[in-house]
């Protein structure tokens, strides 16, 4: 049974860097043709997916965050991590990772000065 679960700071400052990890039980993160997603909901934008890592390393970005956020990869932790930079008000949010049938339970990031 997969479980992915996400840790992150919570609280931030405006233009400090985001980092969040989601750690991956039940399976790995590089078994063939799995794909591994960052999104994130707030009341006011809804559900925003953020970008990708691929069972073989590849990234694909959401083009609106593009040049703020990095997706990397952890294998001998079977772990994958975001960072965005420059943070604002804006991208308080909850932060979930998924591989579309597995969900995090999401981690809350608030960010305020």
């Amino acid at each position: 049974q997969v479980q992915m679960r996400e840790s992150g700071p919570g609280l931030l400052k405006p233009s400090q860097t985001l980092s969040v990890t989601c750690t991956v039980s039940g399976d790995s993160i590089t078994t063939t043709d799995t794909y591994w997603n960052w999104l994130r909901q707030s009341p006011d934008k809804g559900l925003e997916w953020i970008g990708v890592i691929t069972y073989d390393g590849r990234t694909g970005y959401n083009p609106s965050l593009e040049s703020r956020i990095s997706i990397s990869r952890d294998n001998t932790k079977n772990q994958f991590s975001l960072r965005l930079s420059t943070v604002s008000p804006d991208d308080t949010a909850v932060y979930y990772c998924t591989n579309w049938g597995v969900w995090g339970q999401g981690t809350q990031v608030l960010v305020s000065a």
